[in-house]
């Protein structure tokens, strides 16, 4: 007698156009539940390399996961600045081996603009310590000068000697533009992933020019004292007066508690500074309810997807009780047609399964380009990740399982049961 496996192949052919659709509708449900994990498993990557080798985030007296979002993710804005000299004093500290000022608060056409200098370019790192590289040009040398991140440069359309308008405020439409400073497109960043693609990068200096020129700066007060004393405000643009976060890097990471506590009871003024790593694992936890809902949703739609082969089987078992009879009559044991109704489902969900990796393996091939364009997702290669492989097993498990159901049934059927003709 053939092997039970063989037989079920046999089987499973007689009835193509069932098994065809019960194998599409686990293959989709298969690829969704995988393409969800894997876009999960991707986004939290991306979500917490958004910034890698900072120690240290300092900005005013606010709410750790505020600070995290308005200096690096530029997600609202920071209700307070900081003084420069309390960024003087902080940045001296002997544990502090680099810090990187920030000054956040205009925009272009909704992008985000950052104000920072030449540290920022040779100590800001994403991902598992990569640092920022340019695809053309160079950076900014000059207070007129901008580098633009990947996404800014596609969408708009700039290139290279453009030159730049900069608004004042950080939403889409602006009350003024500061068309009397425009700025020229001297870089353009390689893509990262991160909030850096949407944001339009300039020297500090460009800032405190921009601002000392703009009429809604300052008060006729402020005017006449400088004025009175002699003093031209554009000889004091390289220094700025205030700025909105600045980040550390630590000689030490054992320092970090240890200056984190020396800044939040910084007695010059109210600060804030926050751990990136810890930080961002709060603000995951804080989110990450709507992608544990979007993952449950998948399963219970691989759910469905077995309860469909389940349907399906137990459906054909009256069409085939003949069947099994014929097969008891040529030898076959009640375990034989109980492990054929077992074959049967595991290839139909080994089938299945195999159908909807490869599914999703070609749709991430093919649409790389645009989760990473749209989204800022990067999806780093096409492979399969451990919880993936153990989600395979899982549903392949289950799909056995499930074929234990009819078996039971059909191990049950008598011979003369199959054999009487019913009318």
């Amino acid at each position: 007698m053939m092997s039970i496996y063989a037989l079920a192949i046999k089987s499973l052919l007689n009835r193509k156009l069932t098994v065809l659709l019960t194998v599409a509708v686990i293959s989709l449900s298969v690829t969704l539940l995988l393409g969800v994990e894997r876009i999960r498993h991707e986004a939290r990557n991306s979500f917490t390399s958004t910034i890698s080798g900072t120690d240290l985030i300092v900005g005013a007296r606010t709410g750790r996961i505020g600070l995290l979002l308005s200096s690096v993710f530029h997600i609202g804005s920071a209700e307070n600045s900081i003084s420069w000299e309390s960024f003087e004093a902080i940045s001296s500290n002997p544990q502090v081996r680099w810090a990187i000022p920030l000054s956040l608060g205009d925009s272009h056409r909704g992008y985000r603009v950052l104000g920072t200098n030449d540290d920022y370019f040779n100590h800001y790192l994403y991902g598992r310590g990569r640092s920022l590289q340019l695809t053309d040009g160079q950076r900014f040398a000059a207070d007129d000068e901008m580098v633009l991140g990947s996404e800014v440069a596609e969408k708009l359309g700039y290139k290279i000697e453009d030159h730049v308008v900069v608004s004042h405020g950080s939403g889409e439409f602006s009350f003024r533009d500061h068309d009397e400073n425009p700025f020229t497109v001297v870089g353009i960043l390689a893509p990262t992933g991160t909030p850096v693609d949407r944001t339009l990068i300039i020297d500090l200096a460009g800032i405190e020019k921009i601002h000392a020129d703009s009429p809604l700066q300052g008060s006729d007060h402020d005017a006449l004292d400088v004025f009175l004393k002699g003093v031209d405000k554009h000889d004091h643009v390289n220094e700025p007066e205030q700025i909105t976060a600045f980040l550390l890097g630590l000689k030490s990471r054992g320092a970090a508690l240890g200056l984190l506590r020396t800044i939040n009871t910084y007695d010059k003024e109210p600060l804030t500074a926050a751990m990136p790593g810890v930080t961002l694992q709060e603000l995951w936890e804080a989110i990450g309810v709507a992608e544990k809902a979007l993952l449950a949703v998948a399963a219970f739609v691989v759910v469905v997807g077995l309860f469909g082969l389940l349907a399906t089987l137990l459906t054909s078992l009256n069409e085939r009780r003949r069947e099994m009879a014929i097969l008891r009559s040529v030898g076959a044991r009640p375990h034989h047609l109980f492990g054929l109704m077992v074959g049967e489902a595991t290839l139909v969900t080994l089938s299945g399964v195999a159908v909807g990796v490869t599914l999703l393996q070609v749709l991430l091939h093919v649409g790389q380009p645009l989760i990473a364009s749209r989204f800022g997702l990067y999806i780093q290669g096409v492979g399969l990740n451990t919880n993936q492989l153990l989600l395979i097993l899982l549903i392949s498990a289950c799909g056995a399982l499930i074929g234990f159901i009819p078996g039971y049934r059909v191990y049950r059927f008598s011979l003369a049961d199959g054999m009487t003709v019913r009318i």
